[in-house]
């Protein structure tokens, strides 16, 4: 009786969630359904990154470049590319299935992680930020270059046609009808997304009560005293940077499966800074709080897109500022907030609130 009112609230968010995208559509429109599914794809972002910074302490700005390792996987096994840039050896592309190609994604960028990880186990802190930076930039030219002398990325025009996801051979890209119900082909996207996401979700809770978990913490507080107590903290961070690697490379593959085209512009650095400040602004370390960033600073930017113009047509006749300006500029403005007033994020975790609180404790005396 006493886990009866979760075991409700469990169910009721359940079933919010089954109806989501039928509420949204009738509510606000097709479109908004796939601005949701984009919000799903940032939770498991900044899920994956969760582990990196909130869980091992290791401030990651290229955390971009494992996503873009997951599409352009996808995208090279599931569209007519290969055949146009190698025709002799693959004259009617690779094609490959979607559950072939997905753990293909995960692994391959996981491998980069370990490639990021291993010239980054002596630095620290703002050399570490820069170094990851450097990589994610690093990746974003390589694939915006790689059109010559062979052509194996397309370059700056991107990959098109790439096949859509497609499970048990139905292909989510066209309305199907299950049980007598038409499900549009963002509301079947929305449901993989969900599931993908529940298991980004249960894996990340599995990992923060392990002892990998709890020896990532450890490293987080304190790396010298981590090792001084016998923790391995060389694998440690290995581990940590190829486990988050994997999740953003399993996002790139849906990604790439949802949208049909990938290019360079859509791995910049902004979209790294992005999936930070998700986990910043939502509670490092925490998963609900990650959730709550990743949720708000997807859907937020589209709500102003929507309604900043039309606002300011109805109040000055014009627009003055650009929605993209404006964006920029509250979030800047959040953070600020945030570092001032919340430090530890909007839910954050109890351990990252007792350090915070030890660490004021201690300036004060």
């Amino acid at each position: 009786m006493r886990n009866a009112p979760k075991n409700l609230t469990l169910w009721l968010l359940f079933a919010v969630l089954l109806l989501l995208p039928f509420i949204t559509d009738a509510l606000l429109g097709r479109g908004w359904v796939r601005i949701v599914d984009f919000a799903m794809l940032y939770i498991m972002l900044a899920l994956g990154l969760n582990i990196v910074v909130g869980y091992a302490g290791l401030l990651d700005l290229g955390y971009i470049a494992f996503f873009a390792v997951g599409a352009y996987c996808y995208a090279l096994a599931g569209s007519p590319h290969l055949a146009q840039a190698f025709p002799i050896a693959f004259p009617d592309g690779v094609h490959l299935s979607f559950w072939i190609v997905l753990p293909m994604a995960a692994l391959l960028a996981g491998f980069f992680g370990v490639l990021l990880g291993a010239p980054t186990l002596r630095l620290r802190g703002d050399y570490l930020a820069i170094v990851t930076l450097g990589f994610g930039e690093i990746i974003r030219i390589f694939l915006n270059n790689l059109n010559a002398p062979i052509n194996l990325t397309n370059g700056p025009q991107g990959i098109s046609r790439i096949d859509p996801v497609s499970v048990a051979n139905v292909s989510l890209n066209f309305t199907q009808k299950i049980f007598g119900i038409e499900l549009p082909s963002v509301h079947l996207y929305f449901y993989l997304f969900l599931a993908f996401t529940a298991l980004v979700v249960f894996v990340s809770q599995r990992l923060e009560k392990s002892r990998i978990g709890r020896a990532w913490m450890a490293i987080r507080e304190d790396e010298i005293a981590a090792s001084a107590m016998g923790i391995n903290t060389r694998n440690l961070r290995l581990l940590a940077f190829a486990m988050g690697a994997m999740f953003g490379g399993a996002s790139g593959a849906l990604f790439a499966g949802f949208q049909g085209f990938i290019s360079p512009e859509s791995f910049s650095l902004m979209e790294s800074i992005m999936v930070l400040c998700m986990v910043v602004l939502g509670g490092m370390g925490n998963i609900a709080g990650v959730i709550l960033g990743g949720i708000l600073l997807a859907i937020l930017p589209e709500v102003l897109r929507h309604s900043v113009v039309p606002m300011q047509q109805a109040l000055f006749g014009k627009v003055l500022v650009d929605p993209e300006s404006l964006r920029m500029l509250l979030f800047g403005t959040a953070l600020i907030v945030m570092m001032l007033y919340r430090p530890a994020g909007l839910l954050p975790s109890r351990v990252r609130r007792r350090e915070l609180d030890t660490d004021e404790a201690v300036e004060r005396v």
